[in-house]
């Protein structure tokens, strides 16, 4: 039962994923995108990873594509241009450059021992959250208020293009 819920989760979120890339409007990309974070924060929480489920639920689907959507709708735009409209050899190029990438990836899950997986040895017990807090609020406390107010500077930046011009 539980294989049948992480394939299924799994499949939801590589199906939400090509329509979130393929789709023209961003609204119903953006949407697409939320029910791929929530399945995968189902792969996570079937993976026994409680606190990357829980953390994907709320920052990603929370706060993050609520950004997403506000911009969107700031901007009120309506569809997209067609992939690779215009530029034939770039498009061909990034595409073969995102196949190889994709195999290297595969390649490389194919490659991890069954025994170990993706789990590095010593990492069993160290599942808590007090590292990542003593790391974010000491060593990376810098980067983490960056990312704060560059963040608010793209909020400030999508509210001064969004403005309309006085008649």
């Amino acid at each position: 039962m539980v294989s049948f819920a992480f394939l299924a989760a799994a499949v939801i979120a590589v199906v939400f994923a090509c329509i979130a890339i393929a789709h023209r409007s961003p609204v119903i990309n953006v949407m697409s995108l939320v029910v791929v974070f929530f399945a995968m924060a189902a792969v996570f929480a079937i993976l026994g990873m409680d606190f990357l489920a829980a953390i994907q639920i709320i920052v990603y689907s929370g706060a993050i594509l609520v950004l997403f959507l506000f911009v969107i709708m700031l901007l009120n735009i309506q569809s997209v241009e067609r992939l690779g409209s215009g530029r034939r050899f770039q498009a061909l190029l990034g595409t073969l450059v995102a196949l190889a990438i994709g195999a290297a990836i595969v390649l490389a899950v194919c490659m991890l021992m069954p025994e170990t997986g993706a789990v590095l040895a010593g990492a069993e017990g160290r599942g808590t959250v007090v590292p990542i807090g003593r790391a974010l609020l000491t060593t990376h406390l810098f980067a983490f208020e960056f990312i704060t107010l560059l963040l608010v500077a793209a909020i400030v930046g999508a509210v001064y293009l969004a403005r309309k011009e006085p008649q």
